[in-house]
């Protein structure tokens, strides 16, 4: 398959899992196991992402020339669901000078003192850069909606901690995220959808592979026992927060092989919307061109500056 014929077919392998407007959703509209009616073949899959990955390669280079726009990769999931192999399978080929990763665990004491965006906010994407957040703000209407003494450590005055504080949270969502498309930053958001059987499977992995050992806590393990609250929260998320200028990808998680080709394609398909190309020359940078050209083949004297 031709780098070409990737970029034509991305768009219509990656609409079913986009979420633009989610009155309707529902998280059991989609299966965890999907694949899309494609057989898994390892091989095959691993050769269409290298392609996708290339192909990213050269969008992400005239992303970075081009000093325009600004992409914001956001990945939102349960324990063991694929994010971390995903954002580096998918990744791989983009230029780490054009890249930012940041992982947001537990707030610390400085950031628990500011308001809930305050983290995230600094770490927003450059024109011309790729950001990607491994968990991001929308913990505060997961994680925290889960675990409610989340919310006390915030510690917010009592009188605007109301019945209202998750739909206005939806609401402050929803307008920080407007904004940054009004300014040139692009925002995708991935909800990688792993079964709860999957992903039991895959925690018994890392604790039979010693080298895998370290990816696992007791904690990890424990956050099961709310998996349907987690659920409610993720389905109620996406309903609020799924616009037109910031979609949800709902990606089945549980093969990998076919995770990393949604999110490749669903990249792919948003860089190709932004018209990319590389700066133009004007004639008095054709100049400077041509006498930086008689220079180097030694036809002018060089000039000091």
């Amino acid at each position: 398959m031709c780098l070409i014929k990737f970029a034509r077919i991305a768009r219509a392998f990656a609409k079913p899992y986009c979420i633009d407007d989610g009155k309707k959703f529902r998280l059991d509209d989609i299966d965890p196991d999907d694949t899309a009616g494609l057989r898994e073949d390892k091989q095959r899959a691993s050769d269409v992402l290298q392609q996708g990955v290339d192909l990213l390669a050269e969008m992400q280079d005239k992303l970075y020339a081009q000093d325009r726009w600004a992409l914001l990769l956001i990945f939102q999931a349960m324990d063991a669901a694929g994010k971390d192999s995903a954002i580096k399978h998918v990744m791989s080929g983009i230029n780490p000078q054009g890249c930012q990763v940041f992982a947001f665990k537990s707030p610390s004491a400085e950031e628990l003192d500011h308001d809930f965006l305050w983290r995230t906010n600094r770490c927003i994407p450059e024109r011309g850069r790729i950001g990607i957040f491994n968990r991001s703000y929308y913990e505060e209407v997961l994680a925290v909606r889960v675990h409610q003494e989340f919310l006390a450590r915030q510690k917010l005055p009592p009188r605007l901690v109301t019945r209202k504080i998750w739909e206005e949270r939806f609401e402050d969502i929803n307008n920080f995220e407007q904004y940054l498309a009004r300014n040139g930053v692009v925002v995708r958001k991935f909800f990688l959808h792993v079964s709860k059987g999957e992903q039991k499977k895959r925690f018994l992995e890392r604790l039979d592979n010693p080298d895998k050992n370290w990816k696992f806590s007791l904690a990890d393990a424990n956050e099961r026992v709310y998996w349907k609250e987690y659920m409610d929260a993720y389905e109620e998320m996406i309903r609020n927060t799924a616009t037109k200028h910031s979609p949800w990808y709902v990606v089945p998680a549980d093969n990998k092989w076919f995770t990393r080709l949604v999110v490749a394609a669903a990249v792919i398909e948003t860089l190709e919307s932004l018209d990319l190309a590389y700066p133009s020359m004007d004639d008095e940078k054709r100049k400077e061109l041509a006498a930086a050209r008689a220079v180097l083949e030694g036809k002018e004297p060089v000039v000091n500056g």
